[in-house]
């Protein structure tokens, strides 16, 4: 395992945190978020028949793909009646739920000066409360489809997942002018490979998927964070 080298004071540098299973360790925020509205009678049984339905008819290998695509729980309900939710899941749900370590590498990098993004395949009203009380400067997240308003179940492309990942990054970098070579991300899944490839400090936390391997491959430090 190679070890992490320290935090660089830079001011064009950005520092790209993953969020599922990185900054938050474990279970994925959507799930849990699934598992909140359904304690409220918000979702049932009815969404789950859908969800499972659309990945029966999307999946063409074992694979949970389709449902980082397509939100077949969100579709038809109002924005309104979900997101009103969101700052009381995060409050309760999420934050107590943090990695200690991550929110320390959080407070190095912004006193190393450096711009801080979330970039996540999570939904972004599900995140942005938590990104504006870690005090995130920028928010990359997966973005639902409105329609008269209610949810169509489709995401706005790009998803920030994969390649979407650094589409969104690049457009980011030529709007901010970051400098890369100095920047860090932190991701735990091939998933944000594309990210890792970008940066001058690549880090891996909390391995899963092969990222293990893929880190190995690479020379990339990885770290465990609770």
């Amino acid at each position: 395992m190679k070890l992490s080298p320290p935090i660089r004071t830079h001011s064009g540098a950005a520092a790209f945190f993953d969020f599922d299973n990185t900054l938050l360790p474990g279970e994925a925020s959507e799930i849990r978020f699934f598992r909140f509205l359904w304690g409220r009678g918000v979702v049932g049984w009815h969404e789950i028949r859908k969800s499972l339905i659309y990945l029966a008819r999307h999946v063409p290998n074992v694979s949970l793909q389709p449902l980082r695509e397509q939100k077949p729980y969100l579709q038809g309900k109002r924005p309104c009646d979900i997101e009103s939710l969101a700052g009381e899941f995060c409050r309760d749900e999420l934050y107590p739920s943090l990695s200690r370590e991550g929110l320390g590498k959080l407070d190095e990098h912004r006193r190393a000066g450096h711009h801080i993004v979330l970039v996540t395949g999570s939904l972004d009203f599900l995140v942005a409360p938590l990104a504006r009380w870690l005090g995130v400067q920028t928010l990359l997240a997966a973005t639902p489809e409105r329609l008269d308003n209610r949810y169509t179940g489709h995401l706005i492309p790009p998803l920030p997942y994969g390649a979407g990942k650094r589409t969104l990054i690049s457009a980011l970098v030529h709007r901010q002018g970051f400098a890369l070579p100095a920047s860090y991300a932190y991701g735990d899944s091939p998933g944000d490979v594309e990210v890792l490839r970008m940066v001058g400090y690549p880090r891996v936390v909390n391995p899963i998927r092969g990222m293990a391997r893929i880190a190995r491959r690479h020379k990339w430090p990885v770290v465990r964070w609770k």
